[in-house]
This record gives C-alpha cells, sequence and structure tokens, in this order.
C-alpha cells in the first residue's frame, strides 16, 4: 500500500495546530511570533516550490541537471552559512563550499555507488534526497563550529600566541579552539544517535515506512543516513577549517577581523 494523500482541504485543517504554539508565543510576549509566522509562511512557500521542481527532476532524470541542483545547493548552503556566522565572505566562502562539494560528493556517491550499488549514480530518485540531507545537516554542523571556533580564537588570543611562542605549530596552536568547536557541534548529533529508536524514531524511517518499505529496509537506511551525515559533516568542517585557517591569520598568527561589522 502506498503513502495516503493528505488533500489541500485536510493540510489546511492540519495547520491549524500551529494556533498552539503561536498562542504560547504571544501571551508570553516572547517576541517570536513574527518570526515564527513568517518562517512559517516560508516554508510552506519553499516546499511547495521544491514538490514543483522536484517533480521535473525525477522526470527529466538528467546527471547533468541533477549536479547543477547540486551546485546551486552549495552556493546557497554557503551564503546561508555565512549569513548565521556573520563571517567575511572573502574569507569563508570558498573555504565553506569547497568543504561542503568535496564532502557531498565524496560520501554521497560513496553511498550511491557503493553501498546502493546502483547501476546509475545519478538517478534523482536517489541523488537528490541523499545529496539534499547531507547539505542539510552539514550547514548546520558547520554553523555551530565555525561560530564556536572563531569566538574561541578571539577570546583566547593571548593562549593561541603563547602556543605559537612555545614553540607550537599553527595546526597544534588551533587544536585546542578546533576541539572545542567538533564538541559544541557533534555532541546532539552524537547524543542523537546513542537513543535512535529508542527515544524517537527518525523521520527518514517514518516516512519509508509510511511511504510503503519494511521496517526492516526502513531501519536499513536510517542507519547509513546517520552515518554519512556523521561523516560528511566532519569532513566538510575539517576542510572548511583548513582551507579557511590559511585565510585567517597574517603572517606573525596574529587572527584577522573575520567578522563583519554589525551596523549600530
Amino acid at each position: 500500500m502506498g503513502t495516503i494523500d493528505i488533500s489541500y482541504y485536510n493540510l489546511a485543517i492540519g495547520l491549524l495546530l500551529l494556533a498552539i504554539p503561536f498562542f504560547y508565543l504571544w501571551k508570553f510576549k516572547t517576541g517570536l511570533l513574527k518570526p515564527a509566522v513568517i518562517g512559517t509562511i516560508r516554508m510552506i512557500i519553499q516546499l511547495f516550490f521544491i514538490g514543483m521542481y522536484l517533480k521535473y527532476l525525477f522526470l527529466w532524470n538528467n546527471p547533468w541537471i541533477n549536479f547543477l541542483w547540486v551546485i546551486i545547493m552549495i552556493f546557497v548552503a554557503g551564503q546561508t552559512a555565512l549569513v548565521r556566522t556573520q563571517l567575511k565572505r572573502s574569507i569563508l566562502l570558498i573555504p565553506v563550499s569547497v568543504g561542503f562539494l568535496c564532502s557531498v560528493v565524496l560520501v554521497g556517491l560513496y553511498f550511491i555507488g557503493i553501498v546502493l550499488q546502483l547501476d546509475n549514480i545519478f538517478s534523482a530518485q536517489y541523488f537528490i534526497p541523499i545529496f539534499g540531507i547531507l547539505m542539510g545537516n552539514m550547514l548546520s554542523s558547520n554553523v555551530i563550529a565555525l561560530n564556536t571556533y572563531y569566538s574561541g580564537l578571539k577570546r583566547e588570543q593571548q593562549l593561541y600566541r603563547y602556543l605559537l611562542g612555545n614553540g607550537a605549530t599553527r595546526q597544534e596552536a588551533q587544536a585546542p579552539f578546533i576541539r572545542q568547536a567538533i564538541i559544541k557541534s557533534f555532541s546532539p548529533l552524537i547524543a542523537n544517535i546513542a537513543v535512535m529508536g529508542l527515544v524517537a524514531f527518525p523521520g527518514t524511517m517514518i516516512g519509508q515506512i509510511l511511504g510503503g518499505s519494511t521496517p526492516n529496509v526502513a531501519i536499513k537506511y536510517q542507519m547509513m543516513i546517520m552515518v554519512i551525515t556523521f561523516a560528511a559533516s566532519m569532513l566538510s568542517l575539517m576542510i572548511t577549517i583548513s582551507l579557511a585557517s590559511r585565510k585567517s591569520f597574517d603572517a606573525y598568527g596574529k587572527l584577522l577581523e573575520v567578522s563583519k561589522e554589525t551596523k549600530k
């Protein structure tokens, strides 16, 4: 049995549930009501738009068009990361974009080509969803990690210089800050992995079961989704920091101004 469709009328009824969180956001004067309403409207519009162009991507199933979609998503993700971190494009745009591109291609194609062993690794049915999942997770982890990494360097400049002055290489002096970035960024993911299937059923598994897959198949896919998102997120972060650190310090190891100036 396939997935039960939701009519637009029933979808509208379902959206009425938003009245619950919206009411309490308003009642306690959180200041989040307007962002929540705007965010919800954007989500609805964006998802309908995605549904429209995914229909044609699946219909065309063209490798070049599929890969072009990935390039566009990488550009959008890179811009989003820079907006959220408030870091300068001149320093971070190329490192973030290269980190995303290398990670999503290496890990995504490894999963599709070696684990799934598809004849057509660019098949839109697998290529688009898998790469989309990877991009979303890499974006979230990179935003948290980059914020932690650069805020730590700004706050502990004396420690960084002390390590350099005592014979540490730049990589060794940056290691404590990279460590903190990894801990901050990946602790939630590791905690989520540890309780997967016990505390909560993940969305990918539920979606596959609703779509008609057996629980056994859905579990295998969910297992691999967690593995590839973990691997791709870590790889993209390491590539990004490695490339960004080359442009973030002057010849004497002093941290340059990497953040945008906030307008008063």
